[in-house]
């Protein structure tokens, strides 16, 4: 089989494209043709050695796949070979075919098609377990997700608005605040011509947001707490931006508000379950229309590297998938 390899931690120019045995099912577990993987802003990192989980070398990027069951191991039930399915596996998708311990994986819907199957799991498990788990998103509230154009954020924004919140999107460009609107933003700010806090206070009646979602960090994370409403939930996503800031505690007290690590990786390992009802609703809400994800672009497996470098640029918005 052919997998895209980082065999250095030199970034994403350093991934290459290599034939490997084809690895064979233990008990129970399956191995997935993979059809297409999943790319997210994590691999920038996972690349270079600075994500939170550090691979032994050489491994494949992508932490999400979509395909078909190949091959079942010993005491796999309820799952044939030819049977579409997704799973997210943390990092190694990025090869023709994976092993996958049966609890991981999630059936596929006929109407969701492949690419989009294998960019749900993180962006929109992400969102749900951000949102309705730690944020206690209420009907009525509102959200404003920074880094809106993104994978992450767009998957945000569907998610607030099915559990009936208003959704602002923050963004640095008019090109992407409008793919915010048409995913179904109510209100756009764009943060490279427009103060942050007082825009969102703006916004609001000077009320403030009741949710920051933010993927972005850097000096745009302080901005958006100060314009949080008391006893709001701030929710830290992630790091776009490329720094980690660091947030006067005092701020925090001023505004009695909470702020919550979102860290879906850990999340997903120590409740596969739950991992698992969550993708289960996206997947539904997808087959009947109800989310639309954006697919930025999908590149075929040899592409790979370049596929991470426009993540890396941050030039993407929407889910970049890499094909076999």
């Amino acid at each position: 089989m052919k997998a895209a390899l980082c065999k250095s931690l030199d970034g994403p120019g350093g991934i290459v494209i290599e034939e490997l045995p084809d690895p064979v099912p233990g008990p129970g577990e399956v191995r997935v043709r993979v059809r297409a993987a999943g790319l997210n802003f994590l691999d920038t990192l996972i690349s270079r050695g600075r994500y939170q989980y550090k691979p032994e070398l050489p491994f494949s990027p992508a932490a999400e796949i979509a395909g078909e069951v190949d091959a079942v191991g010993q005491g796999v039930h309820g799952l044939t070979a030819g049977q579409r399915v997704c799973a997210y596996l943390g990092w190694g998708g990025a090869r023709e075919l994976v092993i996958v311990r049966q609890e991981q994986v999630v059936p596929v819907p006929d109407a969701v098609g492949d690419v989009v199957a294998a960019g749900v799991s993180v962006t929109y498990g992400t969102a749900m377990h951000g949102l309705e788990e730690r944020g206690r998103l209420q009907a009525g509230e509102t959200v404003a997700v920074l880094g809106a154009a993104g994978g992450a954020g767009l998957a945000a924004i569907e998610v607030s608005k099915l559990l009936g919140a208003k959704v602002i999107a923050v963004a640095s460009s008019p090109e992407k605040l409008e793919i915010c609107r048409q995913h179904g933003a109510d209100l756009l700010l764009n943060y490279a011509t427009t103060d942050l806090k007082q825009g969102l206070r703006d916004l609001t009646g000077g009320r403030g947001v009741d949710v920051v979602y933010d993927c972005v960090g850097g000096p745009h994370a302080e901005a958006a707490l100060r314009s949080i409403a008391w006893m709001g939930r701030f929710l830290v996503i992630g790091f776009a931006a490329g720094s980690i800031p660091s947030i006067p505690l005092n701020l925090i007290l001023l505004k009695s508000c909470d702020v919550a690590g979102i860290f879906w990786g850990e999340a997903a390992r120590r409740d596969p379950r739950r991992l698992r009802r969550n993708v289960e609703k996206v997947l539904k809400w997808v087959a009947s229309g109800e989310l639309k994800p954006h697919t930025h672009a999908a590149f075929p497996l040899a592409r790979t590297a370049e596929a991470i470098m426009l993540l890396d640029r941050r030039e993407a918005t929407g889910k970049v998938i890499v094909t076999t």
